[in-house]
């Protein structure tokens, strides 16, 4: 009977220090820790670690240290990483909705980026749910613009230039202006663009301050083509084996991530853009003619989204349309 009751104390023993054992997360992504979104996502794991007592520690790993940017949904979806962040633009080729915040001038403002993320998320969440994975939280980039070593004036400018494609919507750019297209993930664009591997590309002010683009690159034609989102993504094994307390801290704490990331990209635009100029760069808008050229580039490009995304594309635009 003693012997049945101390293995009896020892199971429940060994049961209630697992319960409280301290569960890690890695979440890895491919921006610098400076950048406003690792920043936004190292508030958001002490929040966690903060608000579960200390049950759940998230461990960042900036700047492609952990996975390459292309590697992160798959590590996510495989458990390699409980959590991560990638650029839901560049995984159009699994299905045209992810890449709908990357088509050219649908939505330009982040009052449009909103009202597009809110009502095709549904859609993104089916997608992400049948890959075992869901968004935690979701954040913008500022607006895209063209960088150039050259002036442009017109598209007929970007002829033949060596151009940054980080994404099918990108290399689909480079096509229709017919520059030379080359892949070039963020890590590796500082080095690129010193080498001459790239003489234009197309991206937000953050990323252009971040790689200090400035050093290389003089001017920057703000087209605000477009505003696409990074988001986080968590691995459903992951979060489910969670206790209920913690998943509801985590939930909490990406609610107010993506609040404050919101906020952040906003209020940071005109910054990067500043700084930017004091460094050097020319911040120009458009001329009516590279504004018209561009634009013909989103028209092509939006017809083509539709008719890859179907009837479930249609509704989303329709209900994104709507006044």
């Amino acid at each position: 009977m003693n012997r049945r009751t101390l293995a009896a104390c020892a199971v429940a023993l060994l049961a209630q220090t697992s319960a409280f054992a301290q569960a890690k997360w890695d979440l890895p992504t491919a921006y610098p820790a400076t950048n406003y979104h690792t920043e936004n996502i190292a508030q958001f794991a002490k929040d966690v670690e903060a608000a579960s007592g200390g049950k759940l520690k998230v461990t960042v790993h900036a700047n492609a240290s952990l996975f390459k940017a292309p590697e992160i949904k798959r590590a996510v979806q495989s458990g390699q990483a409980q959590a991560g962040e990638i650029l839901l633009a560049n995984f159009s080729n699994e299905n045209p909705i992810y890449a709908l915040d990357g088509v050219p001038f649908l939505a330009t403002t982040y009052a449009e980026s909103r009202k597009l993320y809110d009502v095709s998320k549904p859609a993104t969440d089916k997608l992400l749910a049948a890959q075992g994975m869901k968004i935690l939280f979701s954040v913008p980039w500022a607006p895209q613009g063209i960088y150039s070593k050259r002036e442009v004036a017109s598209v007929a400018d970007l002829r033949g230039i060596k151009w940054r494609a980080y994404s099918p919507a990108t290399a689909k750019i480079a096509e229709l202006v017919g520059a030379q297209p080359v892949q070039i993930q963020q890590a590796e664009l500082s080095a690129a663009m010193a080498t001459g591997v790239i003489e234009a590309f197309m991206t937000s002010g953050s990323t252009g301050y971040d790689t200090k683009t400035y050093e290389s690159i003089k001017n920057f034609y703000d087209t605000q083509a477009w505003i696409p989102k990074n988001a986080v993504l968590v691995n459903m094994k992951s979060f489910n084996a969670l206790d209920p307390a913690t998943q509801a801290a985590v939930t909490k704490a990406a609610a107010e991530a993506e609040a404050r990331g919101w906020k952040i990209a906003e209020a940071k635009n005109d910054e990067y853009k500043r700084l930017l100029a004091e460094r050097g760069m020319k911040i120009m808008k458009p001329s009516p003619k590279l504004d018209a050229d561009m634009r013909q580039v989103g028209s092509i490009m939006q017809a083509d989204w539709l008719k890859a995304a179907g009837a479930d594309g249609a509704a989303i635009v329709d209900a994104y349309r709507k006044p």
